[in-house]
């Protein structure tokens, strides 16, 4: 356990900063009609607090000893319906979804809190050791990778549930079902390759990454379209 808070806080500050930047990204793309901040705040911090419960259930997966494929996808799998669930659970009562892009601007917005805090945890190791320049690089790749593939990954599953917006429930569930396969497709295939090859083939994965969010940012302004329609009536 790391006891230094000067640490923590330099982690703190070096895992949040990447999800900060891609927030703002999102959220600008929002601009027409945005979100509660309020709201947008408590999701964030519910994503780090995601974080916490996703660990434990990740070591009992662990701990079944399955084969190493089978266990990544279950750990993406993991993490995916977590942070789905856990926006179900923020939203849940509320009238705060009201036009197909809510969806995706919160997903994204509890899985960049998710990144932050696992960005967190992963600088702890090479700060407490005094390896800035391993710190820095750590922070530098989970801002290029790992903070990227959390954004689309959620992104896909709440665009998912936007181009299903005006569907019947059980295309609204199909859509989820569908989105979520994507988005854990993506994932464990990312963590796949980072692991397997040690980080060697990191570009070719950032690019790959990189196809992905441009897809969902095209799919985005289809949603944004269908907001439009939503306002003349």
């Amino acid at each position: 356990m790391i006891n230094d808070p000067k640490i923590w806080l330099i982690a703190f500050i070096g895992g949040i900063l990447p999800s900060i930047f891609w927030l703002w990204f999102w959220l600008k793309e929002d601009r027409r009609n945005p979100e509660p901040k309020t709201l947008l705040t408590i999701i964030f911090f519910m994503g780090m607090l995601t974080v916490l419960l996703v660990l434990p259930i990740q070591k009992i997966i662990q701990s079944f000893s399955f084969p190493y494929e089978w266990e990544l996808i279950a750990w993406a799998g993991t993490e995916e319906i977590m942070k789905l669930l856990m926006i179900l659970l923020v939203i849940s009562g509320t009238n705060q979804v009201d036009e197909p892009t809510d969806w995706p601007i919160y997903l994204i917005t509890l899985a960049l809190g998710f990144a932050a805090l696992e960005n967190t945890l992963f600088l702890l190791k090479p700060l407490e050791v005094g390896d800035t320049v391993v710190g820095l690089l750590t922070g530098h790749l989970r801002f290029l990778g790992a903070t990227l593939l959390h954004t689309i990954s959620s992104g896909i599953i709440g665009i998912s549930m936007g181009l299903s917006f005006f569907m019947s429930s059980f295309k609204k569930k199909l859509y989820v079902l569908i989105g979520i396969i994507f988005a854990v497709s993506l994932h464990s295939t990312f963590n796949f390759f980072i692991i397997k090859n040690g980080g060697s083939d990191f570009l070719k994965v950032f690019a790959f990454l990189w196809v992905g969010a441009v897809i969902v940012m095209l799919v985005f302004e289809k949603l944004r379209r269908m907001n439009l329609s939503i306002n003349k009536i």
